[in-house]
């Protein structure tokens, strides 16, 4: 989310975190997110959007024509689409229908594009009902608002801020149950976690469900907090959706403070083999406003490189995937379309999925008043979107797309191709190919088992 920083827990959080940062991390391209062929998905898009924290309906300002250009500007195909606590389950055990359904809407414009769709729960402290005007806030329901009438004051200098105010603390201990006055509130969550997942288990645009954006402890942080409430409210969570869908991936997130910006996460394991990692990335450089250069830049290479092996660490524990669900910064700033593209080379790289924050209009996004900004070049790039067995190796280079892999038999790989550097499609180095003009895709056809590298290159028109 577009950020500032909570810079006085800053340098404590990475004071204590840069011994356990620097170990050697695991091999990159262990696991992966698999469509129902087995093939392995690459999944490149957008947050869809921060407009839907304050709509009074919860749901994003977009449109299909939105969706259509989006497709045909980038060849994005994966969404993370922002739901509302508060639009879910406007009153105890009561799930809004209606809302589900404007939601699913909106997934049938990205289904018929062939999209992905991440379902996120999102939150930021805790709820519009923080204050009276609901000047601050999104996510959660008046009606799970507990502030006990301590204070919250406005007119911060940065959003984050409002986390250390002592009613968002009480509100958000009172949800963890750290007060034991409130432990209905948890099985609510999760209650409607099981509504959303009914709705959608069986829509195929749908894949997974992202539990909570950006967990905040309240009084209860680090290590205690990740191993203690928040995994019990993840295990809540996944038992609720397993109770309807068997099937679709449940995303995880660690605690936002200090993982955001390259530190360890105590995250557990879960029991449960369709568990995606979905952290987030903003180094602290570039949470602070700075540009990607200079100092900025040394400081912010370095974080991003802890943030990777802790992360690879991270997935190892969990045996599961990993999906960045938010990365971004100020389009305007010096050096951020390079920043942008050594994230998507991150993501290459680790095999990563990624979804940039966001799709708003304005200066992070890739639209301003209607007009492409600098990040529509960046994010239209070449890239597989579903490889036919388990990758080894992805490389984007101008004009060439190098993807290696064990073949096994799982369907055809898929690539997106951009119109400035294959004008004409792609010329694959092995196999069967076939090129879909409209939507920029080559899919190629390989030897279904032994180890594959095929490398795209511009064809003739």
């Amino acid at each position: 989310m577009k950020r500032t920083g909570l810079a006085v827990m800053a340098v404590v959080l990475i004071a204590g975190g840069v011994a356990a940062a620097t170990r050697s991390a695991p091999e990159p391209m262990a696991r992966f997110i698999t469509d129902d062929q087995g093939r392995a998905l690459m999944l490149h898009g957008f947050n869809t959007a921060s407009s839907a924290k304050g709509t009074p309906d919860g749901l994003p300002k977009l449109t299909e024509a939105d969706v259509e250009r989006e497709y045909a500007d980038m060849g994005t195909n994966f969404v993370r689409f922002l739901l509302q606590w508060r639009a879910v389950e406007p009153q105890p055990g009561v799930y809004d229908t209606k809302y589900l359904d404007q939601v699913a809407e909106r997934v049938a414009w990205y289904g018929k594009r062939g999209y992905h769709v991440l379902l996120d729960m999102h939150q930021d402290l805790w709820g519009n009902s923080i204050t009276p005007g609901g000047e601050a806030g999104n996510g959660a329901p008046r009606w799970a608002t507990h502030l006990d009438g301590l204070p919250v004051a406005t007119g911060h200098w940065t959003w984050e801020m409002y986390y250390l105010e002592p009613g968002v603390i009480r509100a958000f201990d009172h949800f963890w149950n750290t007060t034991g006055e409130h432990p209905e509130l948890m099985d609510r969550y999760a209650g409607a976690w099981k509504a959303v997942a009914a709705r959608f288990k069986d829509d195929p645009a749908v894949i997974g469900y992202d539990l909570m954006n950006e967990p905040w402890g309240g009084s209860l942080q680090g290590a205690a907090f990740e191993s203690g409430p928040l995994a019990e409210l993840y295990r809540r969570c996944i038992k609720q959706i397993r109770s309807v869908d068997p099937a679709n991936w449940i995303f995880v997130e660690p605690q936002a403070v200090g993982v955001n910006w390259g530190l360890p996460t105590a995250l557990p394991s879960f029991d449960d083999d369709r568990v995606v990692l979905a952290p987030h990335l903003y180094p602290l450089p570039l949470d602070l406003g700075d540009g990607y250069e200079g100092g900025s830049r040394e400081w912010t290479d370095r974080t991003v490189g802890w943030w990777k092996e802790n992360m690879l660490r991270t997935a190892e524990r969990l045996k599961a995937p990993i999906v960045l669900g938010e990365f971004g910064l100020d389009m305007t700033k010096p050096g951020s379309s390079e920043m942008v593209e050594s994230v998507l080379d991150l993501g290459d790289e680790l095999g990563m999925g990624r979804a940039y924050w966001s799709r708003d209009d304005g200066p992070w996004g890739p639209y301003t008043d209607g007009r492409a900004g600098p990040l529509v070049k960046v994010m239209d790039r070449a890239y597989p979107r579903a490889i036919g067995g388990t990758p080894t190796r992805i490389s984007a280079e101008p004009g060439r797309l190098t993807v290696e892999f064990e073949a096994n038999g799982s369907g055809p790989t898929e690539i997106y191709l951009p119109a400035d550097e294959f004008p004409g499609g792609g010329k694959a180095s092995t196999g069967t190919a076939s090129w879909d003009r409209a939507r920029r895709i080559l899919t190629v056809q390989t030897p279904a088992s032994g180890r594959v590298r095929l490398v795209i290159t511009p064809g003739q028109a």
